[in-house]
């Protein structure tokens, strides 16, 4: 899946590419991956027999097939029969020529929640609440769910896109380490930056050549800032802060001085590689596999990723999940809650088969309809052990069953179950799973669709502000500009527009909360 940009807003969050994270799409309730959240659901009623055309997002590393059994299990619940299309190059550039000459297909999937708002307040998509008495398992979902159903809401009040959730666990950033090292040189995990410190000093001590720290900042930089900026009880942009109900802005703070003046100390005494604002991922991959590195953040199958490739080679070799280190004295251990996506899919104004679509889309918010698109068929691909859900034996791993079946592929989902998905992981990634859900933050950040106005002043105002954090950010703790220029540099981002950024921020956030969604 591409990689997007994550705004100051906090619009957006990235993805990892889709042979690494599986082509991830959706968004992850605050649940643990281990638990399996239940809806009151009606049972759904087929469709006598309807086709609907539909627009899907084509991804290289399990490309769409017609011959897929998931289209032939959806028909068998739902009646429905799609005829799907898909891009022959980027799906943004499709949509807007699609959307453009109004002969859109009765569905199209979105990449962002915020393509979806502007082409839904343009008139090409329909207000899915308008329909919402003739959804009654989406009825119970928002019940169940209002924050996350509150997230899918545009800046008018409507709701574009359906909303997704389960899918995003995939974009869990965490903190990783070498544990067969630590194990070898009788190092415990650091529990603060303190500790870590410590542990660096001693594995660059042992390992001399070695940067014991490091980070794809280079291509993985706003997900990096933002577990450095967490690990400092602060936020890499605008944030909400619970406790004080008020938006911030991290960069600004004091705390996120303290973990500059931490990371300036680790690159001054080489603990973290020279380069690491410019490292590519073949560069970090290398230093990870070959003792020149040991401790990093990145997605959470990175885990996997690591221990198959080189323990075919350094059996010992054993790469787990690692606590994340508290930054202030006291303070809490966290990671950033990045597992959502705002990709979905979305209904034409222009289609002749709206209830239908309704309809057809309602499925797969039950109960029944969640298992079907996450495991499949019972029989088929999975087979029911108790409560317990289990694939096959021939299923054994995640991107070849979903070439196989199309499985939670591009407009085969909305709530999914990821069990399903972890059931076909490791130990390790399973038990990474499990702990990074304790380190989760009391409550999702909250995603405020802004307005079409809004929208331009981040585009102008937001980019000049993340661009300055950024330069700075390098500045300060490569020693080129002194931290002692702190509150100058303070005052630079306010002129650039910060406090604006966090009206903005703060009056998207207010018109969102002051929605009532009327589903009872």
């Amino acid at each position: 899946m591409k990689m997007i940009k994550k705004p100051v807003t906090l619009l957006t969050i990235t993805a990892m590419t889709a042979a690494l994270l599986s082509a991830c799409s959706g968004n992850a309730p605050k649940e643990s991956p281990t638990t399996s959240p239940s809806v009151t659901n009606a049972a759904p009623s087929a469709l006598p027999d309807v086709k609907l055309t539909a627009l899907f997002d084509n991804n290289p590393t399990f490309p769409y097939s017609k011959d897929w059994p998931i289209w032939k299990w959806i028909k068998e619940k739902t009646g429905v029969t799609l005829e799907v299309q898909t891009p022959s190059g980027k799906l943004g550039d499709t949509l807007n020529l699609t959307i453009a000459s109004r002969t859109m297909p009765d569905l199209m999937y979105m990449p962002s929640r915020e393509s979806s708002n502007k082409f839904g307040q343009q008139g090409a998509l329909v207000d899915i609440l308008k329909y919402i008495d003739d959804m009654p398992n989406l009825k119970a979902w928002i019940g169940k769910y209002p924050e996350e159903a509150k997230a899918a809401l545009s800046s008018d009040g409507k709701m574009y896109m359906f909303p997704n959730q389960g899918f995003g666990e995939t974009n869990r950033t965490v903190w990783m380490y070498r544990k067969d090292v630590f194990d070898k040189e009788g190092l415990k995990v650091p529990a603060n930056y303190d500790e870590l410190y410590a542990t660096l000093k001693t594995l660059k001590a042992k390992y001399p050549d070695s940067y014991p720290l490091t980070i794809r900042y280079g291509e993985n930089q706003d997900e990096s800032t933002a577990n450095m900026a967490v690990d400092f009880e602060t936020g890499d942009s605008t944030y909400y802060d619970f406790n004080k109900k008020e938006w911030r802005y991290g960069p600004t703070e004091d705390n996120y001085k303290t973990m500059i003046s931490t990371w300036k100390k680790f690159y001054a005494e080489g603990l973290i590689p020279p380069d690491f604002l410019s490292l590519q991922t073949k560069q970090w991959q290398d230093m990870l596999s070959t003792d020149k590195s040991f401790i990093t953040i990145d997605y959470i199958s990175r885990i996997d990723f690591f221990n198959t490739a080189m323990q075919k080679q350094n059996p010992k070799y054993n790469m787990q999940f690692m606590a994340p280190p508290a930054g202030i004295a006291g303070g809490k251990q966290q990671n950033p809650y990045l597992h959502f996506l705002q990709s979905g899919l979305t209904v034409s104004s222009e289609s002749k088969h709206i209830k239908d679509v309704m309809k057809y889309m309602d499925f797969f918010y039950s109960n029944e309809g969640r298992t079907l698109v996450s495991w499949g068929k019972e029989g088929e691909t999975y087979v029911k052990e108790g409560d317990t859900l289990k694939f096959k034996p021939e299923y054994k791993d995640i991107i070849e069953t979903r070439k196989a079946t199309g499985l939670k592929t591009s407009g085969t989902y909305t709530w999914v179950d990821f069990n399903s998905d972890v059931s076909l992981s490791s130990d390790n990634l399973k038990y990474a799973f499990r702990e990074a859900a304790k380190y989760d933050p009391p409550a999702m950040q909250p995603h405020p669709a802004l307005t079409e106005a809004e929208t331009q002043f981040v585009a102008l105002t937001g980019s000049a502000i993340l661009k300055h954090r950024d330069e700075s950010f390098a500045k300060f703790v490569t020693g080129t500009r002194s931290l002692n220029e702190w509150d100058q540099y303070v005052s630079e981002m306010n002129k650039l527009g910060v406090v604006k950024l966090l009206e903005t921020n703060k009056n998207a956030y207010e018109r969102v909360q002051s929605i009532k969604l009327n589903v009872k």
